[in-house]
């Protein structure tokens, strides 16, 4: 290769992947992180259709293979975004009904911590939309602030005010009883 030649971004060293390759490799990824977003299984599979309806449409702007899950998750953050928005407007008008899932606790859970998850996530549905978000990805995700401010389109200190007000409502409404 001569020095003046880019190496090679993608594994098969001429192309991006294609649809079907990155559905496959990356399709229970975003399922997870939606999953843990919304806390709702119904709501999974759609989510994640959108985020690689959305991926045929921007694939050929990525350029680092070592980019793409943090492009996905960022694409199904903002898409899970949009829903929780939605679910909102459908809780206010009653059209909403609460399931969350049973299948947010890991195997092995006690009763107890299924108990608390679920009051939670119950807990989340009550918050901002942008609050939810954050924290959702501060605390369940364990994503560092800056890339939490960067997935929510907002700035550091916009996020840093969401994660706090977020905390300070669930442990407040936590420690009622």
């Amino acid at each position: 290769m001569a020095s003046h030649e880019q190496p090679a971004l993608w594994p098969t060293h001429d192309r991006p992947p294609t649809l079907e390759e990155l559905f496959s490799q990356h399709a229970e990824f975003v399922a997870r992180v939606a999953m843990r977003i919304l806390g709702r299984d119904a709501e999974v599979d759609d989510v994640v259709q959108e985020v690689f309806l959305s991926a045929l449409s921007d694939l050929d702007r990525l350029r680092n293979v070592h980019a793409v899950r943090g492009w996905l998750k960022t694409v199904t953050v903002r898409k899970a975004m949009r829903l929780l928005t939605k679910r909102r407007m459908r809780r206010w008008l009653g059209l909403d009904a609460q399931d969350v899932l049973h299948e947010l606790a890991a195997p092995g859970c006690s009763p107890e911590q299924c108990t608390t998850l679920l009051r939670v996530y119950r807990l989340l549905d009550e918050l901002p939309v942008g609050e939810r978000m954050a924290w959702t990805l501060r605390h369940v995700e364990g994503e560092q602030v800056e890339a939490v401010a960067m997935m929510c389109g907002c700035s550091l200190a916009t996020v840093k005010r969401r994660i706090a007000a977020a905390q300070s409502f669930l442990e407040r409404t936590l420690s009622d009883g």
